[in-house]
Parts: structure tokens; sequence; C-alpha cells
């Protein structure tokens, strides 16, 4: 049996998949125990497009977690990404059941249950319904009406959903490698749990995760998700705008990408020259390059990428007006000169967000914006038993059929 102190948190990345599991001291603080990677095959874009892939991959990074840590991984929490998510608001009203009118936890469950019973377009599931706040009576903006008193209970809410086909088919490679689902939840909120503290979510802050095929984005304002995205566009598209712009290979430009690009052309030297044979495992001959030329391109893919995310935001009338800033997380934002190039774009404070929220850890790669979604899932695990109660209800009612359907099938496929 897993020790019920393991808590595992799986993000599922189009270029790399990432494991940490955290263990649960006796003074209740989280310390990592493990923390492990593999180049995914088999998924883009947040999507599974190759099962048998993606097993493989998945099954490697849990072998590795599992000899770090020499602790078998049984049950995990995992990140589910993609352009195909989708949010819409939702609003639930009930009458207080109790005769003198003392609002209960189980009328905020109707209440939010009420509110689920939208109709949700063809072929979706609702992963969370995120209650935003509650109108009592005519009182609005109440945050926790657990004991108020009143006659009628309304709920706000933001309902994120997302494709039958694609929760299954990344359950079903989950379950393939033996581990149970203890949590299928939206990376960027899971990313939240990592980077954010409670006064930047309070104060109005934008976190933007800049992943290798897309780019997620998650609006808090007074503790609550005011808003949340997926951009189909990511730091892959900058590896390959390098490629094309200096006719090399896609691994040639990756290299290039991490080692020598930086995202503001105008701190570079015109005079600085790269080989591009030094970096490339196929050409032989020197081909000198611009190192101004390289940053010219990263800044405009950049510049892009910031657009689009302004874009979201001007949709919600926050552009330029969050308080806390922008923090950018994700293995895209360790760019150099990213942070100054978002200060100018988005005319707000910008940060780099790394984990918070778990002792220093002696594994020093988790300290990383890459992490930061893995070290989310299993803090958002570890805080799960308290959380349902407050973001998932009625918890995953349509993932928890899926999921069940899924496990009773690989039951009977098995001898």
């Amino acid at each position: 049996m897993a020790q019920p102190n393991i808590i595992t948190g799986l993000d599922i990345g189009s270029s790399i998949i990432r494991l940490v599991a955290l263990r649960r001291k006796d003074d209740g603080s989280l310390e990592i125990i493990g923390a492990s990677e593999k180049i995914s095959e088999g998924v883009a874009k947040g999507m599974i497009t190759n099962i048998e892939d993606a097993v493989s991959s998945i099954s490697e990074v849990l072998e590795q977690a599992e000899r770090m840590t020499g602790l078998p991984i049984e049950t995990a929490v995992v990140g589910i990404s993609g352009t195909y998510i989708t949010t819409l608001e939702s609003t639930g009203v009930i009458a207080v059941a109790k005769a003198d009118k003392e609002i209960m936890e189980e009328d905020v469950e109707r209440a939010i249950e009420a509110a689920q019973a939208v109709a949700t377009p063809p072929n979706y599931e609702i992963l969370h319904v995120i209650p935003k706040d509650f109108t009592v009576d005519n009182q609005t903006g109440i945050k926790d009406p657990v004991g108020m008193t009143g006659v009628r209970l309304e709920v706000q809410t933001q309902i994120i959903m997302a494709l039958s086909s694609q929760i299954k088919n990344l359950t079903k490679c989950i379950y393939r490698t033996g581990v149970d689902i203890a949590d299928l939840v939206f990376g960027i909120l899971a990313c939240a749990e990592s980077t954010l503290t409670k006064k930047q979510k309070e104060l109005g802050v934008a976190l933007v995760n800049l992943g290798s095929h897309t780019t997620s984005l998650v609006v808090f304002e007074e503790g609550d998700v005011l808003h949340s995205a997926v951009l189909p566009i990511g730091s892959n598209h900058i590896t390959s705008d390098i490629a094309i712009g200096l006719r090399t290979s896609v691994e040639t430009a990756e290299a290039i990408k991490t080692e020598v690009a930086q995202a503001k052309a105008g701190k570079v030297n015109k005079r600085n020259e790269i080989d591009l044979a030094k970096y490339s495992t196929t050409e032989k001959e020197r081909t000198m390059v611009s190192e101004k030329h390289i940053a010219e391109i990263t800044q405009a893919r950049c510049e892009e990428i910031f657009g689009l995310i302004d874009k979201e935001l001007k949709k919600i009338n926050r552009s330029g007006l969050l308080p806390g800033g922008v923090i950018l997380t994700g293995g895209g934002a360790k760019l150099p000169d990213l942070i100054e190039l978002a200060k100018e774009k988005f005319k707000l404070p910008v940060f780099l967000g790394l984990p918070l929220g778990v002792e220093d850890s002696a594994i020093d790669k988790v300290n990383d914006p890459s992490y930061t979604t893995a070290v989310g899932l299993a803090l958002w695990g570890s805080q799960s038993e308290t959380k349902s109660a407050r973001i998932n209800l009625p918890s995953f009612s349509s993932v928890d059929q899926v999921m069940n359907k899924m496990k009773d099938w690989f039951k009977s496929l098995l001898p």
C-alpha cells in the first residue's frame, strides 16, 4: 500500500511529463521527496495523440520517481490542460431549507449543484465548479454564507469544462500505468496553488504559464477566479521561428533558444555572432549568425504571445489594471529579459513564478518555473480534503462516473 501521507502530482505537458512526490511530515509541513521528468511522447497541445506512446512516457516517469523515493506510487493528482478547455458563468438559486432560515453547508452544496445544472455543450464534461460569490436575499458579495440567516441563497459560479474524449483518453493512459487518479485538475489552477500568495489573489493578479505548445492564463481578483484561458501558442513556436529564420534544424534552433536567445533585441550588441555548427550535430560548416538577429526573432514571437494575453485581459477590462501584476511561470518563462519585455507590454509589475508552499527541497531541480504545475498538483492533493468543500462541488460528478466506468472496464480485462 502507498503511504497515506505521500501525495503525487503528475503534470502531463506537451513536451515534458513531470512528477513531484510530497510527504506530509508529523508537524503538518510538506517536503518534496521525489521529482522526475521525461520527454513526453504521444502528447501535443495538451491532448493525447497516441495512447501507447503516452503510456510508456508516463510509466517511465513513475518508475524514475519510485526509484528515487523507494516507495510505490499508487495514486496521483493529474493535471489536464489544452485549448479544448472552456469556461462559462452560471448562477444557482435555492430556498434555504431550515425553519429558522440559517444557511447550512448543505444549502451551499445545493446552490452549487443548481448552478451546475446548466446545459453543457455536447461532448463536454464539467471539471470544476468554482463558486465566486454568494447573494443572501439581496445582500451581494458574500464569500461564505454558512451561518448567516436568509430565505434565498444565490451563487455565482465559473464552470470549467473539458472535452469528454480528452478526459477519457487521459484517464485511460493513467490507468494503464497502474496508477489511480485522486483528482483531475485544470493545470493553471493547480499552478496557482504553488505560485500565488493569498494576498496576490486578493489584490488582483494574472498568472501566465508559458508551456511548450500552449500558454495558460488565470486571473484572480478578491481571492476568486475571474477568468481563465488556454492559448494555442507556446515556446515551441519560438524554436520554430528560429529554425525558419536561420534555415537550420529544429534541434539546433532549440539549443540556440536555450543558450543564446534573448527576449529583448535592443540589449544585444550588433557585432556579437555565434557559429551554428557549434550548436548542431549535423552541420559541420561554419555558419556565423548575428545574436541580434536571433533576439529579434525571439522578441517578435514573445510580443505576439503577450499581445494575445493582453487581449484576454481586455475581455474582462483588466488590461493594465491588476495591482498584483503578472506572474510568468512555466519552462518558457526562463528566457533572458522576458520579464523586462513583459513589463513594457503589460504596463504592470511582472515577476517570475517559482514554487512556494513547500519547504526548501533537497531536490534542487524542483525550484524552477517549469515545475510549478507539478508542485501545484501535489499541493492541491494535500489540501483536497478541505478544498472539496469550497471548489469542487459536487466533486467531479461527471469525471467520477467516467473514472468508475474506466476502472470497471480495466478490471474486466484483467485475467
